[in-house]
């Protein structure tokens, strides 16, 4: 379903055990400055409708179409760091990348 580099599962990874969760969540949701944002949140339990991507990141069956095809990657550079999203299904996106429009 999406592509997620070994900086950005090793940073999810990280994360996760850092906050004494099992999973990272991706969300999607309305808002932003282009209609879609992604969303992050900590998760003990997956729930019915999720898929598991690399044991540890969540996402919710319902946001696959939205983000079939995505590469999820992890930026870090001496002004800081940041998830950088290649969604191929966003038509355009915030100058930030952390919203996009379909």
């Amino acid at each position: 379903m999406i592509n997620i580099t070994d900086e950005a599962l090793n940073h999810i990874e990280s994360i996760a055990k850092d906050n004494n969760k099992k999973f990272v969540r991706l969300d999607l949701k309305g808002g932003g400055c282009a209609g879609f944002e992604y969303a992050w949140s900590f998760e003990d339990e997956e729930q019915r409708n999720d898929m598991i991507v690399k044991d540890v990141l969540l996402i919710d069956r319902m946001h696959e179409l939205y983000l079939l095809g995505m590469e999820l990657d992890f930026k870090k550079d001496i002004f800081g760091s940041q998830f950088e999203f290649n969604n191929p299904n966003a038509k355009s996106s915030c100058g930030c990348g952390t919203s996009f429009s379909l």
